[in-house]
């Protein structure tokens, strides 16, 4: 559980922690094969720092996005980073996608609302991952992952 007051020590962890993610990220973009331009650190240090989804205005309209890259080549760079499933997209196809990293044995599930468009973070232990431990189990298969997305109306919404 995060707590809203930090102590100096516990962010200087956070701060330390994010840092190390958004190099490791960027040497997986690397391993697979994309160049390492300034676009690109922007882009996983932003998504790194987030504690939300991002959608593609908000990145590209982010403060840190200091290579002063376009929404055209951020998109790019967000195409390339989902197809080589270092980010996932989220939301639905008729309304503006949101991106959030996907970083090895750590997931996320979300709540998308379907008037709206809000994303939020599922906040209960996954109910999918006993079932994807069975499955690897009785199948055979190794490193199974998934992403689960439920679909409604939120509370907003649905008043």
């Amino acid at each position: 559980m995060l707590h809203h007051h930090h102590s100096a020590t516990c962010q200087h962890h956070d701060e330390q922690s994010a840092r190390e993610l958004a190099a490791s990220m960027l040497t997986r973009a690397r391993e697979a094969g994309l160049r390492r331009t300034k676009a690109l650190e922007n882009v996983l240090s932003i998504l790194v720092h987030s504690h939300q989804p991002l959608s593609l205005a908000d990145i590209a309209e982010s403060p840190d996005l200091t290579s002063g890259a376009d929404k055209a080549t951020v998109y790019r760079v967000l195409v390339k980073l989902e197809e080589l499933a270092l980010i996932r997209r989220l939301g639905l196809h008729d309304r503006s996608a949101y991106y959030t990293l996907l970083i090895p044995g750590r997931h996320d599930d979300y709540l998308i609302c379907t008037q709206c468009g809000r994303i939020q973070r599922l906040d209960i232990a996954c109910p999918v991952e006993a079932l994807e431990k069975q499955i690897e189990h009785e199948s055979g298969f190794k490193k199974l992952y998934h992403e689960l997305e439920f679909y409604g109306l939120c509370p907003k919404c649905a008043d």
